[in-house]
Formats: C-alpha cells, sequence, structure tokens
C-alpha cells in the first residue's frame, strides 16, 4: 500500500541548533502490518524520534499522521493521527 506521513515537531534541537517547528512529509510503499507496527511504536515508545533521528536531542510536542493513498485490497481509505507530548 502506499501511505503519505507527515510528521510535525515543535521545539527541537538538532545538532545543537534550536528550531521553533519542523514539518516533514512523505510518501512511501509500505505492507499494512509494517504500518501498524510502526504506529504501535510511535505509540509506546517514549524516545522514538530521538533513537532514530541523528543529531536529534530534544524535542517538545510532536504528532505523527499516517494516511493510506492507495490499497492493493478493497479496503476503504482511512487517515490516523497520533500526538506525542514529551
Amino acid at each position: 500500500m502506499k501511505v503519505k506521513f507527515t510528521l510535525s515537531m515543535d521545539d527541537l534541537i538538532v545538532s545543537g541548533r534550536h528550531y521553533d517547528q519542523v514539518v516533514l512529509d512523505w510518501e512511501e510503499e509500505m505492507q499494512e502490518e509494517e504500518v501498524l507496527s510502526l504506529s504501535q511504536s510511535w505509540i509506546s515508545t517514549q524516545n522514538f524520534l530521538i533513537n532514530r533521528m541523528n543529531g536529534l536531542s530534544r524535542v517538545g510536542e510532536s504528532s505523527l499522521t499516517i494516511e493510506p493513498l492507495e490499497k492493493t485490497d478493497n479496503q476503504s481509505k482511512g487517515k490516523k493521527s497520533a500526538g506525542r507530548n514529551k
């Protein structure tokens, strides 16, 4: 399935520099199980971003939106959004 991700981060420090807000969006081909696993990790892992992004040492609030764009089967399209406060 083709999925669109939108990651919003507020009040972050990357490589020692402060940023008020950074928004990244990208599209990726993923299996539904991979999307569900990523979503679960996002919700359950406190330092999800810091552990995965080089140079990121602090992030205030962040949210990840996962939006299916194309499905290979006949399931309906939907949109999931999860926010996190550190």
